[in-house]
């Protein structure tokens, strides 16, 4: 399939995939939508529990941005993560080297973590940073099987129009089964189908404002 780098309204790159009409993020700006969603919405939420290692499961690892990003924000916060991505099919290095995160970022100082956050292999758990453990696993979403493991979900498949499967009751049960008690699921879809999923699994479900471009979002709760 054929794959081309966009520039987002914010400035910001994203991958495109012309036969699907797909980006990897919002072409109405992928650090805004990256933010908005799953720092804003998820990861400041979770905060509010505070504890000494949050760990976080990315659906769909791709680009790394949400990784990054999550990564800036623990060191601002001094709040130590264990993130897990999940990705059947990851980005090509020649592409890695095309995306301008870190400069749009303004974080040049950390430019060698997001290079190894692309380079550490696949399958082990790796200390990025001080207190940032990141583990990658190369793994189809209906595969995963993690049990009360999780605090936060990052649920970024691509969208459901082109990948239905990726958002039924199914892979909701896993992601249900996945999350510890009282925690949380954020995405950037806002589908009826979508939310009834979710809620057909038990999740408590909330529509929010969503990021540029988008009306609204998801925030779906395991109670």
């Amino acid at each position: 399939m054929k794959r081309e780098i966009l520039i987002t309204s914010d400035g910001s790159t994203t991958i495109h995939l012309p036969d699907w009409n797909e980006q990897y993020h919002s072409k109405h700006g992928a650090i805004q939508e990256a933010y908005h969603v799953f720092i804003k919405t998820g990861f400041n939420k979770i905060l509010e529990d505070k504890k000494e290692q949050l760990s976080i499961l990315e659906i769909g690892f791709g680009t790394g941005l949400n990784a990054f990003i999550t990564f800036l924000e623990s060191k601002k916060k001094q709040q130590k993560i264990n993130y897990v991505g999940v990705e059947a099919y990851p980005v090509a290095s020649n592409e890695v080297d095309k995306l301008n995160y870190v400069i749009e970022l303004k974080a040049v100082e950390n430019e060698a973590v997001f290079k190894e956050m692309h380079a550490v292999v696949w399958e082990e758990k790796h200390e990025i940073s001080s207190g940032f453990l990141l583990t990658k696993r190369k793994q189809f979403f209906e595969d995963i099987d993690d049990v009360n493991t999780f605090d936060l979900i990052y649920f970024d498949a691509f969208g459901a129009t082109n990948q239905p499967e990726l958002w039924t009751v199914d892979i909701f049960k896993k992601m249900h089964t996945a999350l510890k008690p009282d925690s949380v699921l954020v995405t950037y879809s806002a589908k009826g189908s979508v939310r009834r999923a979710m809620q057909e699994v038990g999740f408590l479900v909330e529509r929010l404002p969503g990021p540029p471009g988008k009306r609204e979002m998801l925030r779906a709760t395991k109670v």
